[in-house]
């Protein structure tokens, strides 16, 4: 993997909770979204999108919409295969070497259907693309998609993953002999019901964690240009990974990748659905060639609603078998999982997969994963894809076994917990947690909850015709991602850039890279710029998701920053004409022992090409590194919820909330407090607003703007209290985990944990996520109905 070894002497930035540097830009109206970007002469594309979640296309009639003003052409899925268009090469099946194998019925190949930029013959999902206006002004555009007649043959349809799994649910591909694309099982399966046939209690229940969609503050949009001239495609459509969309993107069209050139600077929000190509980002490059001008998309925020990629959607069916005091045997699950339409990816469920058994230690464990097709929009990983569907699963499973058993909830958990002796700890599936210290976590959290306040403040609360719940959960999660990943680092006249190719949508990369970059240079942290997002300048680089961002650039900085500084001490023992053992490095400047004499960074690179130069010391003062590591780590904590419920509306507030979150080490204080504060508003929003509905019966989406979905806002958020834990990971040279998905993974198990906990006076304990006040509500009712009975 490395082998670098940190000295801890030279962080001076790393660890500062430094203000972001592209903060300014980003502020000031001064951002450089896709939107933002027009082309002389550009002209316009949209969409004519499938009412029906599953039809057959008999025929589309372009003519009315030839004939209205300023429509230069209508494209159909039959004319794009004829021009040689090919699918979006997805790759769905995580490659890393220690994600779960996922695979098909007995260990087949997973059948992954086509997914055409403009399907050729029927639709499966409500919103799909199946013809593209394009037109001199967007207007145009959009009144002649209207205008195009789809002569529609409608077909049975299914958008619940559990009736898709019925030999006898309409089939999306003729190819398959079912919906059923994976159908894996783990697990030690001898040892794990000898557990159960032993032991004093089991626990069974049923999960599901619901349909979200990212909805970025910026909607998707593309504008691409062809240039005949060279042949090559230029394309600007935002990502999390902009040389991972090149290849995609080259892939839909059938050229090489160096005659596409992806630009993708800010980016307004990703949360994993934006890491993966759209048929847009392909139909604008088409259309730009066969019309010989620039070519415009931007989605209407109902049009993203219905066709972004979408998160979650996963049952679990899980048990955990006890003895009498208490200890966890062994566990059971089954989990299901919805990848809607096309398979865009599978990452979810396998994450989840591999952490079942979250935080405990559990000797043994059956797992039988399966995936299925729906007419429903492609599912994709989503902020901390598979984590909290499993969190939740364990999580909600030991609440459920201390109220039945009759254990202490939080002495339930600390006797079960992996200790910090066990580490590096291997898990029933395999999964080798490498480092953390779980119950301490427990502990931290308790202090700044104010745990044994609780009680307290019930009674306030209650004073006041509220009822006090308080939550609790644990969580470990992973941390993998691509394996790859490049750092350029060039020094300039008077700083250095680091070209690097995971792309930031928000995050504070342009400031975490440049701390790191600094501090190994020597350097001050205002003299480093990053460059990001244009794949003629960032030539390789893994993207970001799966909380890889910081762990792969710190270790690729790290091993780049020694290349350039054993260039630069060559170049510099050239210049000194002494001995390279002679010459030092420290805080950025190269010397000679016991001589006046030395140079900085900017003195090197300004000679670096003078003429008495060596011939390999020149070309510039530059150096590029590529690093591959495969090994997970695992970020963890514990996380505590209080919500005061309103007795006659089932109105809800949340009036504390606290976290302890090890994320390895802390590049940058005041940005991962940022990112915890937003994973949980994230986790949050699933919990108590967020509901992708889709109508089982029609297979109609009934969310499409926002007067119909719920988000997080500020002013129903209390002030957090978040403390951040650094336990270093032995895998990477910084101690890395990640930051970006802790707040995220256990908030939807600790707000049901809080709920349950204040109506337990109403025997509640069938919730649902999102937890709605009007389900507090009935529930309210229901068990005074219950208790009104019980006294009669």
């Amino acid at each position: 993997m490395s082998e670098f070894k940190l000295n801890e002497r030279l962080l001076k930035a790393v660890g500062k909770p430094l203000r972001r540097k592209e903060d300014l830009r980003l502020l000031t109206g001064k951002g450089r979204f896709t939107d933002d970007f027009n082309l002389p002469g550009q002209v316009w594309a949209a969409m004519v999108r499938s009412p029906h979640p599953h039809a057959k296309i008999n025929s589309i009639d372009k003519t009315a919409a030839l004939a209205m003003p300023g429509v230069l052409a209508v494209y159909t899925g039959a004319n794009c295969i004829a021009d040689g268009l090919k699918p979006i090469p997805h790759s769905p099946v995580p490659s890393t070497r220690y994600d779960v194998k996922l695979t098909g019925r007995g260990g087949t190949k997973i059948f992954i259907g086509a997914h055409d930029v403009l399907p050729p013959d029927k639709v499966r999902h409500v919103g799909e693309a199946v013809a593209m206006v394009v037109a001199e002004t967007r207007a145009q555009a959009y009144a002649a998609a209207e205008a195009v007649e789809v002569d529609y043959e409608p077909l049975p349809s299914v958008a619940d993953s559990r009736q898709a799994l019925s030999p006898d649910a309409p089939k999306l591909y003729d190819e398959m002999q079912d919906n059923v694309l994976v159908d894996a099982k783990f697990g030690d399966s001898e040892n794990t019901e000898k557990a159960f046939a032993r032991a004093a209690h089991v626990v069974s229940m049923q999960t599901h964690i619901g349909r979200v969609t990212g909805v970025p503050l910026e909607p998707r949009a593309s504008l691409a240009f062809y240039d005949p001239a060279d042949g090559r495609y230029t394309l600007y459509a935002g990502s999390g990974g902009a040389v991972k969309q090149k290849y995609e993107i080259a892939g839909v069209l059938g050229v090489e990748p160096k005659d596409v050139r992806i630009i993708a600077l800010d980016i307004g929000g990703n949360f994993g659905t934006r890491n993966r190509a759209f048929v847009e980002f392909g139909l604008v490059c088409y259309a730009s060639k066969k019309l010989g001008k620039p070519v415009k998309f931007r989605a209407e925020r109902t049009e993203s609603f219905l066709t972004d990629y979408q998160g979650r959607d996963l049952f679990v069916d899980i048990s955990l078998a006890l003895d009498k005091d208490g200890k966890f045997l062994a566990i059971k699950t089954a989990n299901l999982s919805n990848v809607g339409s096309r398979c865009v990816s599978l990452s979810p469920l396998s994450k989840g997969s591999g952490l079942i058994t979250g935080s405990y230690n559990i000797p043994y464990a059956t797992l039988h994963a399966q995936a299925v097709y729906t007419n429903t929009m492609p599912t994709q990983a989503y902020r901390s894809s598979g984590r909290p569907e499993v969190t939740f699963a364990i999580e909600r499973l030991i609440d459920k076994a201390a109220r039945e058993l009759g254990f202490d909830r939080l002495d339930l958990r600390r006797r079960n917990l992996v200790t910090p002796e066990q580490m590096p700890y291997t898990n029933a599936t395999g999964m080798n947690y490498d480092s953390g210290e779980y119950e301490a976590n427990m502990d931290r959290l308790l202090a700044l909850a104010d745990w044994p306040g609780v009680e307290e403040r019930r009674k306030e609360a209650r004073s006041r015709g509220k009822i006090l719940g308080v939550g609790f959960s644990n969580y470990v999660e992973s941390s993998i991602g691509s394996p790859k990943e490049r750092a350029d680092l060039i020094v300039h006249a008077d700083s250095v850039e680091l070209v690097i190719g995971t792309q930031p949508a928000g995050q504070g990369h342009e400031t975490s890279f440049a701390q790191v970059t600094a501090d190994l240079l020597g350097l001050p942290f205002d003299s480093v710029n990053v460059t990001l997002g244009d794949t003629d300048i960032v030539s390789a680089g893994g993207g970001t998701h799966s909380g890889r961002s910081m762990r792969h650039a710190s270790t690729v900085i790290a091993l780049a920053s020694g290349d350039l500084i054993a260039k630069g001490e060559k170049l510099a023992a050239h210049i000194f004409g002494v001995p390279i053992e002679e010459v030092t490095f420290e805080d950025g400047i190269f010397r000679v022992a016991d001589r006046n004499i030395s140079l900085s960074w900017f003195d090197l690179a300004a000679r670096s090409n003078g003429p008495d130069i060596p011939a390999d010391l020149r070309g510039g003062l530059k150096v590029r590194r590529d690093n591959e590591m495969h090994t997970p780590v695992f970020p963890n904590g514990a996380c505590c919820c209080e919500i005061e419920i309103d007795i006659e509306t089932g109105g809800l507030e949340i009036v504390r909330y606290s976290t302890v979150d090890d994320v390895g080490r802390c590049i940058n204080p005041l940005i991962v407090h940022g990112q915890t504060h937003g994973g949980i508003a994230q986790g949050v929003g699933q919990a108590l607003w967020e509901d992708f509905h889709i109508d089982p019966e029609s297979g109609i989406p009934t969310a499409g703007s926002f007067m119909d979905y719920g988000m997080p806002r500020f002013d129903n958020m209390p002030s957090f209290k978040t403390q951040i834990v650094e336990v270093l990971s032995p895998t990477n040279p910084f101690g890395v985990k990640a930051g970006g998905e802790g707040g995220t993974t256990p908030a939807p198990a600790v707000i049901m944990s809080a709920i349950e906990d204040g109506l337990k006076e109403f025997r509640p304990f069938e919730l649902e996520l999102p937890i709605t006040s009007l389900k507090v509500w009935t529930i309210i009712q229901h068990g005074r109905q219950r208790q009104k009975e019980a006294r009669a």
